[in-house]
């Protein structure tokens, strides 16, 4: 966009366009290209205060990224201690503080090289519901924990036989992980996961999303219920901070001669942080007062525990557990929480997107982004979490929020996963923050990211009963179905454990079952691409240079220069000049699709195949 064009924004208080400008462009006139850039990124900013590609001043970067850290903290924490149960880890609590710093250690890492490497977005990536099931079938085969010890028996001897115990069981599920993901890595590399993306529309997103929120009602009352107080005051702060204070800005010093005094919207950017802090210091003074009662889980010094027996510094590394030990069995179910949370990601990536104000993911990213998630998986195999790792809803919700959608807030918040998870003690502090705290944030998130993914029936005609049909049945299957295999365990029973197990997992995730059923039908029922929304969710682009322009923000960070004058890289499934299998001809388009396959993933609106 020419430079005349960005002061011209600046004076109508416009936002600056998201995506860098290239130096060939005339600066003293603007073209029409331009301009067709310009009004689709304003569109797809909307009300964002920073967009994918730009960066808040650097303190104020920090603040973002630390309340990301926070705003996971509660299922990267609760996770793993739902799974110490079954670990048999009750009589080491030592070590139970090592394995959430080392989930915070690899979910640090993961995050980084998705967010750097992988789908470019700002997505958070952390431990996964979707390998819990597999992780306790795998370990409840394995036998029953042994009685816990009583005060007179924790000998060290003992202690150290149920040390022993523990990172045995630990080492099945690391085997099991660390063979079941590179299936992920292995569907997402070669763009096996990109050619289901043509099957993909507004109508199979809704409710797949929609249902990454709904599906965790369950946990947010759970987490809740200990204490509706606190969890009502957390609701009650951040909707009167984000929603009612928003305007309101507080002066303070800057960090430059031109600038001695900065106006930071303090309630908008940081509501997450405000709303902890004012329930914690209520929970502070309830549980010093004794209102509330011994044992309750919105007592501050209910796992006071952890921050005593924590060490100041600890480092996770790889194998620190023990060799890992493969079994077919452990394989095979891992693999359906693997499909699972692939199918839960590629919602959270359309979600993510579409609140950091970049256009839907093309397929190189898609494909780059399962991969890396699946890299993740592995390392998490290697350090040994015992579960793999998947794109975190809840933060999705914190960018609605924000309206700060920068990749560079959450690869601080990524650094700041990994320098916590270094010390003990920091993170152990932050573990003390009342279980009912968490939950309310989590009412809130989650109902934010279940409104995100309702949001894309904006492109749909939702006058047509066919659309109507498409949208209700697999919305109330996808809550229906999960739930009844929930309650009725070993329902899945055949000659073959390992298929009970694999069909159990994914018919018990909600994700799963709404978003194929969605699929399934959307693309069976007849419909027309307008009444489907495939004409305005699939945008086209007047011309190559336009559509390469408005895509970069998924390009890698470096080396695009090379990448683009190599031809090989266009056969690559991860490459960002990926053109697709199944190369298109030349030929003229008359509603101003591109040819080659320079659309964006699944804006293919002729029929073509791009996959």
């Amino acid at each position: 966009m020419a430079e005349s064009n960005v002061v011209s924004l600046k004076k109508r208080g416009a936002p600056p366009p998201a995506i860098p400008v290239t130096d060939d462009v005339n600066s003293n006139s603007a073209l029409p290209a331009d301009q067709a850039l310009d009004d689709s990124l304003n569109e797809l900013r909307g009300d964002l205060m920073y967009s994918i590609n730009e960066s808040p001043t650097w303190y104020a970067s920090i603040l973002l990224g630390f309340q990301h850290y926070l705003t996971m903290f509660g299922s990267t924490l609760g996770i793993p201690l739902l799974l110490t149960i079954d670990l048999c880890m009750a009589d080491t609590p030592v070590d139970i503080g090592k394995l959430i710093q080392t989930e915070f250690f690899v979910s640090g890492l993961a995050t980084f090289f998705q967010s750097t490497f992988g789908t470019r977005l700002p997505i958070v990536q952390g431990a996964s519901l979707a390998f819990l099931g597999p992780a306790q079938a795998i370990l409840r085969a394995d036998g029953p924990c042994p009685p816990a010890l009583s005060p007179e028996n924790r000998t060290d001897e003992a202690i150290a036989m149920r040390e022993e115990f523990w990172r045995e069981r630990m080492n099945l599920l690391q085997g099991a992980i660390l063979v079941a993901c590179l299936v992920e890595v292995i569907i997402g590399f070669t763009g096996l996961i990109g050619l289901l993306l043509r099957f993909i529309g507004p109508l199979t997103i809704a409710p797949t999303v929609a249902l990454i929120g709904l599906s965790l009602f369950n946990t947010a009352a759970f987490f809740s219920g200990g204490n509706w107080l606190l969890a009502g005051c957390v609701i009650v702060l951040i909707s009167l901070f984000s929603q009612y204070l928003n305007r309101i800005v507080i002066p303070i010093p800057g960090f430059s001669a031109d600038r001695r005094v900065i106006r930071f919207p303090i309630f908008k950017l940081l509501p997450v942080i405000l709303a902890i802090i004012f329930a914690w210091t209520l929970a502070a003074i309830l549980t010093v007062t004794d209102v509330i009662p011994e044992g309750s889980p919105g007592r501050t010094d209910a796992r006071a525990n952890i921050l005593r027996d924590s060490p100041w510094f600890y480092i996770p590394y790889p194998f620190q557990w023990g060799v890992p030990v493969v079994t077919v069995a452990g394989v095979l179910g891992m693999i359906a929480g693997v499909l699972a949370s692939t199918i839960e990601s590629i919602g959270d990536y359309y979600a993510c997107a579409r609140v950091s104000g970049a256009p839907p993911p093309p397929y190189h990213a898609v494909n780059r982004g399962i991969g890396m998630e699946g890299f993740g998986c592995i390392l998490a195999g290697l350090w040994g979490t015992g579960l793999g790792t998947t794109s975190y809803t809840q933060n999705i919700g914190v960018i609605n929020i924000t309206k700060v959608g920068s990749r560079r807030v959450v690869q601080l918040g990524a650094v700041i996963m990994i320098l916590l998870g270094s010390l003990g003690k920091f993170g152990a502090f932050f573990a003390t923050i009342p279980i009912p705290i968490v939950g309310g944030m989590f009412c809130v998130l989650f109902g934010l990211v279940t409104a995100v993914g309702l949001s894309t029936l904006q492109h749909v005609d939702l006058n047509s009963s066919r659309n109507l049909f498409v949208l209700g049945v697999p919305l109330f299957m996808g809550l229906v179905l999960p739930a009844y295999m929930t309650a009725n365990e070993g329902v899945i029973n055949t000659r073959s454990p390992e298929f009970n197990q694999i069909v159990t997992v994914l018919l018990s995730t909600n994700m799963f079952v709404g978003g194929v059923l969605a699929a399934i039908l959307d693309n069976t029922i007849p419909g027309t691409n307008e009444e489907r929304g495939l004409l305005s969710f699939r945008q086209s682009y007047s011309s190559p240079e336009l559509a390469e322009r408005h895509l970069r923000c998924y390009d890698l960070p470096f080396g695009m220069k090379w990448i683009r004058s190599v031809r090989f890289f266009e056969y690559l499934p991860f490459s960002p000049t990926f053109q697709g299998f199944l190369r298109r001809r030349n030929k003229p388009s008359g509603n101003g699709d591109i040819a080659n396959g320079q659309t964006n993933n699944a804006m293919d609106l002729n029929g073509d195949e791009v996959a």
